[in-house]
């Protein structure tokens, strides 16, 4: 049975009507500790089938917390459009201990002693996070988180500043080109003067090299931004957002508990999810 692509057309199936949506789904962002937060997951297509009069479930993930250097920052949230499911994005790494950054979307940026590596992403969502740096002694610098299309850069020597976040992935979903799901940059160290990496285009947080990072751009899915050691706390991940493309003549339902903004332009209906859990009715 074919599901008819974005166009005017309605028709009859003998079980049911059916249409096709375009959809952005982007994740939560990952929170920082040090190295930078891993941005969410991105997943992005025209032609997705659905059954008009049957309630889709829709989830906006939220952005993981960021956390002093000792702890290492929490995933983001996963969000969701039906089927689609985009992994939240991976925690940056603390600045002690020997394992890596978190996996995610994209994976969260590895940080200090003895140099742990970035998480893994997922495949098709994002990249990995970059690798840390420390000379055992007295420096370490945190590497970049990972992006939707590009790993986070990692840190080869204690003179370079903290490691930027991976590059996201720009969408005209919305109407407008904007990028998403840009890692985090990854902290840098006070005593050594080196300042934190760059946040992802895409809504990565800036790390920094004293004080609290910035957080990843809401609605965005970018990774928090890595602090400098031991004076301040990794920025929160960026939540994710669901953006939803269908032709105007179709009516969208949307329930109780979802923060949505419709707009309609050239013969197209776009839905901008931007909070929350619930479910959409197309008919």
């Amino acid at each position: 049975m074919d599901t008819k692509t974005l166009s005017t057309s309605r028709y009859n199936s003998t079980n049911s009507q059916l249409f096709s949506v375009e959809y952005l789904v982007v994740a939560g962002g990952g929170g920082s500790s040090f190295g930078g937060g891993g941005a969410g997951g991105l997943l992005t297509a025209a032609g997705f089938g659905v059954t008009l009069g049957t309630p889709i479930t829709v989830t906006v993930g939220a952005g993981g917390s960021g956390q002093t250097s000792t702890t290492t920052g929490t995933n983001g949230s996963n969000s969701v459009f039906s089927t689609i499911t985009s992994i939240g994005g991976g925690g940056g790494n603390k600045t002690s201990g020997t394992i890596t950054g978190n996996s995610g979307g994209s994976g969260g940026a590895g940080g200090w002693s003895p140099t742990p590596g970035g998480g893994a992403g997922t495949l098709g969502q994002g990249f990995g996070g970059g690798t840390g740096y420390t000379d055992y002694y007295s420096y370490g610098i945190g590497g970049g988180g990972g992006g939707a299309s590009a790993v986070g850069q990692s840190v080869t020597n204690v003179s370079s500043a903290g490691g930027n976040g991976g590059a996201g992935t720009a969408s005209s979903i919305s109407g407008t080109s904007t990028y998403y799901a840009g890692g985090g940059g990854g902290g840098g160290h006070t005593y050594g003067s080196r300042a934190g990496g760059t946040g992802g285009a895409g809504g990565g947080g800036n790390g920094t090299m004293t004080g609290n990072a910035s957080s990843g751009t809401n609605n965005t899915g970018g990774g928090g931004g890595g602090a400098g050691t031991d004076v301040g706390t990794g920025g929160s991940g960026g939540s994710g957002v669901v953006i939803l493309k269908y032709i105007s003549s179709f009516t969208s339902t949307f329930s109780v508990g979802l923060t949505v903004s419709t707009a309609t332009s050239a013969g197209y209906k776009i839905s901008t999810i931007t909070a929350g859990t619930g479910t959409v009715t197309f008919s």
